[in-house]
């Protein structure tokens, strides 16, 4: 059977609109249209990153930001993963905590991010910590939710049949939970993304989000957008992969 993918249309679809951005956003600043000083140019950011990669500079500060990302995303899904399997085998401790996780998920990270730094200190630890309170409630409630969703039908049937609680973890709701959970991690690896470099940004000496900010500082517009492409290039790189990884697991989908 022929896997699902992308068209060879969509992907040269998507490539004109690239290019036609692109060679618009150049010819705006060429001539006028639109100030350098604000959003840069094309050719200026090609020069920019191609002499980051050249020096090797953005390699020492990306690593810095793809350890934080990678450790909070890790931790954040797999406690995302844990408490939601806790929450919907024990029905009493959901019922109990149930309202304090959505107050939680409620705060707004961006203001707590400070204390992360203030609890943490300026090291790799705050950094993980705030990469870990975006992602685990993404992780958290959609495997929650996907467990909850799980065809009553099917489990009474796998009971009748003589199946345990652990065949009926193995064999029923954990294929179920695997969709919501892998459509979460495409979403959460963005989120760890986004708290490494909300915390550098907030107060480091080193990593992508110190990068931009320092040359945010300094007005530089060219460095703070060749930033963020790089960013943008590493997620791209990571759902990617997640992507792939989705598929080799999708024997375990529910037909």
């Amino acid at each position: 059977m022929r896997k699902a993918g992308v068209s060879r249309d969509i992907l040269i679809w998507r490539a004109l609109l690239l290019v036609g951005f692109l060679v618009f956003w150049e010819l705006s600043v060429h001539r006028g249209w639109i100030d350098r000083f604000f959003v840069s140019q094309p050719s200026l950011l090609w020069r920019q990153t191609r002499d980051w990669i050249v020096s090797g500079y953005v390699f020492r500060h990306l690593w810095v930001t793809m350890e934080e990302m990678l450790l909070g995303f890790l931790a954040g899904t797999l406690l995302g993963i844990l408490v939601g399997f806790l929450f919907a085998f024990m029905p009493r401790v959901a019922r109990i905590f149930d309202p304090l996780m959505v107050l939680l998920n409620a705060l707004p990270r961006v203001v707590v991010a400070p204390l992360f730094v203030l609890w943490f200190g300026l090291g790799l630890l705050s950094k993980v910590v705030m990469a870990v309170s975006l992602v685990f409630f993404v992780v958290f409630f959609s495997t929650y939710t996907g467990l909850r969703e799980v065809d009553r039908d099917i489990v009474n049937n796998a009971r009748i049949l003589g199946g345990s609680r652990r065949d009926l973890i193995r064999h029923v709701y954990v294929p179920s939970a695997m969709t919501w959970i892998f459509s979460s991690l495409r979403t959460s690896i963005g989120f760890a993304l986004i708290g490494a470099v909300v915390g550098e940004y907030l107060g480091a000496s080193e990593g992508m989000g110190w990068v931009i900010a320092y040359a945010e500082a300094q007005f530089n517009s060219t460095q703070v957008i060749a930033g963020l492409f790089v960013l943008m290039a590493v997620v791209a790189v990571m759902d990617f992969g997640l992507k792939r990884l989705e598929e080799h697991f999708s024997h375990w989908k529910p037909s």
